[in-house]
């Protein structure tokens, strides 16, 4: 099953005309200083807020921001979205931060009334945030006729196509920092694609399992038995054969995958960048998720760079990035415009891909039809 069927979308509310719409956005955007350093979430939901607005619909909207634990923290407040929501969406409401009120996480039917109140209609299009079993992600379409927005459609449409019918060859790429997070995303995969890459601290587990010393590198120990049943079930998992490492003097080296102790690998080496690269080049579908090492400082940052550029230059594949760091990534390299389709949920993305479903989606399937 495509995760979008059966998922209400705008036109299947009718006439909006004069309803009172609330749309839960993923407005977690990131504030320093009191100023938005990066406004994307909040120009992804004009699409969706626009269709309404123009169609004569009171809108409010609601997100969460941060993590104040249930309780209002001026540190979460939502004033800077807020003032960028009134520039780009004038007249639009938007609530303060769901989560200062711990009815959000904890599904509070209290808290989910408190929400629709006055409220005609419920539009989700938080697509970050509808692998979890919210209040605001799952309440209000038990009570109102609800429907995805354009961004949250947009996201099922793309994950969904990719999981069901991929264009092949199909190349996915794994990395971040623990196997055991990705366990049942490769799992999921492996039955889909064509070749599976992996980089990143993660890779150091599915080393250990080959054999290798992997010195001070990042290690789930309880996870190599894990791995070495995996790798001896499949030929599509490829690994770095070399890695670029740190000392312990603070020194860098470029080798090979066996490391010292006091050797910490931080990013995939030249050679494994290239021969990703040229697997990669030969996809029609690609999918990324997870930088292949420390990217963020420039003396690792080069594998993550490479893939980047790979997924890039792949003008016969369709390229998804699946949000978090990888999608940071690209835009750090400036490769952003390059990509087909950057997730703004990377968590949701991942879940998509190893459920099948996401409680937001199910919530939109089994709700209010208007």
């Amino acid at each position: 099953m495509n995760p979008g069927d059966g998922v209400p979308v705008l036109e299947d509310l009718g006439d909006v005309h004069g309803k009172r719409v609330l749309v839960r956005c993923d407005f977690n955007v990131p504030v320093q200083d009191g100023v938005i350093t990066d406004d994307l979430r909040i120009r992804a939901a004009l699409p969706t807020i626009n269709w309404l607005t123009e169609r004569g619909a009171r809108v409010a909207t609601c997100s969460h921001f941060g993590r104040p634990k249930g309780t209002p923290d001026p540190k979460y407040t939502l004033d800077p979205v807020r003032k960028r929501l009134a520039e780009l969406a004038p007249g639009v409401a938007l609530l303060e931060n769901l989560r200062f009120d711990a009815g959000e996480e904890a599904n509070d039917a209290a808290f989910v009334q408190k929400l629709i109140d006055g409220v005609d209609m419920y539009v989700n299009d938080a697509f970050g945030a509808s692998h979890r079993a919210h209040a605001s992600i799952v309440g209000p379409p038990q009570f109102v006729p609800s429907a995805a927005g354009r961004l949250l459609a947009r996201e099922v449409d793309v994950l969904g196509q990719m999981l069901s019918s991929p264009a092949k060859p199909f190349v996915a790429i794994l990395g971040g920092s623990k196997v055991s997070d990705k366990l049942g995303v490769i799992n999921a995969l492996l039955d889909k694609v064509d070749r599976l890459l992996i980089g990143g601290g993660m890779c150091f587990t599915f080393l250990a399992a080959q054999g290798h010393d992997v010195g001070d590198s990042l290690l789930q120990e309880d996870q190599v038995d894990i791995c070495k049943e995996l790798l001896s079930r499949t030929t599509k998992i490829d690994l770095p054969e070399d890695v670029v490492a740190l000392g312990p003097n603070g020194e860098v080296q470029t080798g090979g995958v066996n490391l010292p102790k006091g050797w910490k690998g931080l990013d995939i080496g030249p050679y494994s960048a290239a021969i990703f690269s040229d697997v990669i080049a030969t996809a029609r579908t690609v999918l990324w998720n997870g930088p292949m090492g420390v990217f963020e400082d420039p003396r690792f940052e080069a594998g993550t760079h490479a893939v980047a550029q790979a997924c890039a230059d792949a003008d016969r594949a369709f390229t998804v990035i699946g949000g978090g760091d990888s999608a940071a990534a690209v835009a750090q390299f400036k490769l952003d415009n390059y990509i087909d389709h950057i997730s703004t949920g990377g968590g949701a993305s991942l879940e998509l891909i190893e459920q099948g479903d996401l409680p937001g989606l199910a919530a939109l399937r089994n709700g209010v039809k208007a």
